[in-house]
Parts: structure tokens; sequence; C-alpha cells
């Protein structure tokens, strides 16, 4: 996913013609379930073109800090454009969420949306265990992914870049220090292996 313009022009297809606005809403509710507060410090993982640091920059305001990351070039690049147009002091970085360049407890909030998929398993516990690292005490964690079909709960059938979807989030959380669990699903039309779509929310420890 190193599309750039091209990402964003494919994202607003879908969910303009496909999805009748699922996406937006999805993005939007990761933002309200987190609770966002001015003056917070706010990481988005995985942040593609920017939307949702965008719409946390919003939240957070003048005082917070937003910062983004992304392993695909083109989508920091994209990112960084839009917000120098919007003229939001976001910090979009080239990253990988198994190395976050950001010091301990750094953050009151980590989002993630639609991103988990796309890691191998592995990665995913590496990822969630920086994640842990860079949020501050009681620091607050929002995860937006798709959902195994229903039928494949029992399959060992790969769900993305892996087998771990987001059932089983939550025992991941866990291994990694959060608490404070809370799940919910997310209406989103059924798309190949995928059923649905959920958010997980976890805090650290205080």
């Amino acid at each position: 996913m190193n599309m750039g313009w091209c990402y964003d022009l494919l994202v607003w297809f879908a969910d303009t013609f496909v999805l009748r606005g699922t996406l937006r809403k999805l993005r939007d509710h990761a933002a309200d379930l987190a609770q966002l507060q001015p003056g917070e410090a706010v990481l988005d993982v995985g942040c593609g073109t920017g939307a949702l640091a965008m719409e946390a920059y919003k939240r957070v305001g003048t005082t917070g800090q937003v910062c983004g990351i992304d392993p695909g070039l083109k989508q920091v690049a994209r990112a960084r454009a839009k917000v120098r147009r919007a003229g939001f002091p976001i910090d979009f970085r080239v990253g990988v969420i198994e190395h976050l360049p950001f010091a301990d407890q750094s953050f009151d909030v980590v989002l993630s949306t639609l991103m988990m998929h796309h890691l191998p398993d592995d990665l995913k516990r590496l990822g969630l265990a920086e994640i842990a690292r860079v949020l501050k005490a009681g620091g607050r964690l929002v995860v937006a992914d798709f959902k195994r079909a229903e039928e494949q709960q029992s399959q060992l059938v790969r769900l993305g870049a892996g087998q771990i979807s987001l059932q089983d989030l939550p025992a991941l959380l866990s291994e990694a220090g959060f608490e404070h669990l809370e799940s919910e699903e997310i209406p989103f039309p059924r798309l190949m292996r995928f059923e649905g779509a959920g958010i997980v929310r976890a805090q650290t420890r205080p």
C-alpha cells in the first residue's frame, strides 16, 4: 500500500460508490472512542496518507501533538503534502511498527485503523509491545481492523499477511501488558476472507 495520491483516489472511489462511507465512519468512530482531549499526544501507526492523523489533530488542537508512521514512502510524502496545505503541524515519518522511532512513554493515545491484517503474526506481537512502550502509563490504544469469517474461526487460514485476526487481538494485548480491554463489532461489507470489522480498545497500566 505505497500509492500516494493514487491511494487517496482509490479509497475515495471505493468508500463513495462501494462502501457508502463506511471507511470514513470507521475512522471517525475510532477517533471518538479514543476520547481525544486538547493537549494530548497522539500516534497513528500505519497512518497511510494521513486522514486519521488529521482528524486527531483537529481534536487535540494546537496544544497537542500528532505523529504518524508508515512504511510507505509515497504514503508519507502524500500525508506531508496534505498537512502542509492544511497548515497542520503533524509529524509524519517513514517507519515500522516493530521499531517505533519514539522515546518511552511519549504518547497519551495510539491509533491504528485497518493496518494490523497487513502484518505477519510475529510482527503483530512485536508491534503491540512497541506500542505499549511508547504509551504513557494509563495510555489508550484503539485498533480497528477486519474480522475473520465465522466459518473460518476454527481453521488456520491466512488473514492478510498472517493468521491472527481482530478476534485474537485481546489475548495479544494482554500478553503485551494492556488491560481494560473492550471490543465492538462494526458493520462492514464482507470482503474476501474478511467478515465485517471491529474495534478493540485497551489501556496500559497506570
